[in-house]
């Protein structure tokens, strides 16, 4: 039973518990090769089940601890992981912002089934998770990635030399991010509610 859904018009995100570790393995085994570019290097038991399983324990802590949100992109019947956007390092204070990574099925990319999914997730962590920023970066030549961005409104904010380690080697980023016009600071939603 996942720890959260969201349903949508065309499918549902949801944060995955650790017994759905069989969902996620699927995916990514079907999509090792069409991420590769995009991806760290994996170890060859990295998509296993049971090493997901133990990765779900830890995602599933940091959600119920609000440090993250990790959240499977499904067909609207909850049968098949068509996806991923994860909201990682979620950092509160005078930050309240988080990093955005995101990836589709090689099958499915090309219908704007992201687009449906991260409009669906980014109003979830500013309505939801109050944050004020979240932070998309992506490989230059990534054009998918640069074109979806800006249509949901990230914008440009800089340009990172050898920024992390992708399919082997450190890769140059571009720097984006979307700020929450509705932002309001949790001292304003609680003297608010007193009002």
């Amino acid at each position: 039973m996942p720890l959260l859904t969201l349903p949508c018009q065309r499918l549902m995100l949801a944060v995955l518990s650790p017994d759905q570790a069989a969902l996620e393995s699927d995916f990514y085994r079907r999509n090792q090769r069409h991420l590769a570019p995009w991806s760290p290097i994996r170890n060859t038991d990295y998509f296993s089940t049971e090493q997901i399983r133990r990765r779900l324990e830890v995602q599933a802590s940091a959600f119920e601890a609000a440090l993250a949100v990790h959240f499977a992109v499904l067909t609207l019947d909850g049968q098949q992981m068509i996806g991923a956007c994860n909201f990682s390092g979620i950092i509160r204070g005078a930050f309240q912002a988080c990093y955005l990574g995101y990836h589709i099925d090689e099958a499915w990319q090309g219908k704007g089934l992201m687009r449906e999914a991260l409009e669906a997730a980014i109003a979830y962590m500013f309505n939801t998770q109050n944050l004020h920023r979240i932070m998309a970066n992506y490989i230059p030549g990534n054009e998918r990635s640069a074109r979806l961005l800006e249509r949901l409104g990230f914008e440009r904010e800089g340009y990172a030399k050898a920024y992390l380690n992708i399919a082997g080697r450190w890769q140059d980023h571009v720097l984006t991010a979307l700020v929450n016009a509705a932002f309001e600071a949790p001292e304003q939603r609680w003297s608010r509610r007193l009002a």
